[in-house]
């Protein structure tokens, strides 16, 4: 069970050895780097532009950084693997210092900000976040900049149910099959036999159901075998605890709902009013994550997930003050990757191929071989 217990947070790559047997050894982009950035930017604008349709949200500004006190930083998950980067600003020669973190991604910072735009129900928000995220291993789909479109929208509590999350869901999936079509009316070389398009539609599974069919293998190879079998799926209820002793994945205790009880389609009890968007990325050959998202917790279930995971001291904390004392909407809301959709949707073989960032020697020079061009 140990790999399991291994196998609950990060990439689930263990070292560039198994990298370089990963990336494809017959690549060849089928855009120019200057024909990727042009491509890049129609399906942002596309992205963005039917992304507020759908569900009705509209274009904010959102921070680089936050105020350690706040407690609005996410936090990724909960064992604390993953820390922010933090600086002292000292300000005014110290007499009104702050100390500040770069956001690892705005998940509660959007929370609170549906009550400072005055959103009401059924309306919400959406970011072109930028954050960092120091602790990842750098392969072919995980970089140390992060850039994601993190929404919110208003909800009521009849809403806080398994149908309005796949409502939800099956909005955003439209959006992204909208803009495959989009980028290649635009680009007609990336309609190709070799790496066929996404399916037309989702399908909708429990964490616990796939545990049931691969109950011997650790998470991310539970995720390779079932996007084989169906190439985009949404997995439903990740953080709770399953029956062979750990969670699908681990997720902060102060932002999705993982507890809450649901029923399946066909009856079975289900904990979970949150998810997963994975596809199989027919270039790298392996799962391809591209949206984490849930109906968000709220007075009662936030409570229960901080005792389940030993942090009742959060609860001291603003953004949890005002959770509890029901002073912010409740809300949906998710991060999409910006660069994970735009690294499958023109089908390349690496997320340098279509965002900046930095990358270890052994990585670049791996990629020079493969002929595959980071930024």
């Amino acid at each position: 069970m140990a790999v399991k217990k291994v196998d609950l947070a990060g990439p689930g790559i263990g070292d560039y050895d198994e990298l370089e047997r990963i990336l494809p050894e017959d690549y060849k982009s089928l855009l120019t780097p200057k024909e990727t950035q042009g491509a890049v930017f129609a399906l942002k604008n596309y992205i963005e532009e039917n992304l507020c349709k759908e569900l009705n949200l509209i274009m904010v500004t959102v921070p680089l950084i936050v105020d350690v006190e706040s407690g609005v930083n996410d936090y990724l998950d909960r064992d604390g693997s993953r820390t922010p980067i933090g600086f002292h600003i000292s300000n005014d020669h110290g007499k009104n210092p702050i100390d500040a973190e770069v956001v690892q991604a705005a998940t509660k910072w959007k929370r609170m900000a549906l009550k400072q735009f005055g959103m009401k129900v059924g309306e919400g928000l959406i970011t072109d976040m930028r954050a960092v995220r120091k602790d990842y291993f750098l392969d072919h789909d995980h970089s140390a900049y992060v850039d994601q479109w993190d929404w919110e929208l208003a909800i009521t509590q009849e809403q806080r149910n398994l149908e309005f999350l796949t409502e939800v869901v099956e909005k955003i999936w439209k959006v992204i099959k909208g803009a495959e079509t989009h980028v290649q009316e635009l680009f007609p070389q990336l309609k190709t036999d070799k790496h066929p398009n996404l399916p037309d539609n989702l399908i909708f599974m429990h964490a616990e159901d796939i545990l049931d069919k691969y109950p011997d293998l650790p998470r991310q190879q539970r995720e390779t075998e079932i996007v084989k079998e169906y190439p985009a799926i949404f997995i439903y209820g990740i953080g709770w605890t399953l029956k062979d002793g750990y969670p699908h994945e681990l997720r902060a205790a102060d932002y999705d709902d993982w507890v809450t009880e649901t029923t399946s389609r066909v009856g079975r009890p289900m904990h979970g009013l949150n998810g997963d968007i994975l596809v199989w990325n027919p270039v790298t050959k392996r799962r391809h994550e591209l949206t984490s998202m849930g109906i968000r917790v709220n007075a009662d279930t936030l409570k229960k997930q901080l005792e389940m995971t030993g942090q009742l001291d959060f609860l001291k904390l603003p953004y949890h003050q005002a959770i509890t004392n029901n002073e912010i909407p409740l809300s949906i809301g998710g991060g999409i990757g910006q660069s994970r959709t735009h690294m499958l949707l023109l089908k390349k073989a690496h997320i340098g191929e279509v965002s900046v960032s930095v990358w270890p020697k052994v990585l670049k020079d791996m990629c020079k071989k493969k002929n595959i061009h980071l930024l």
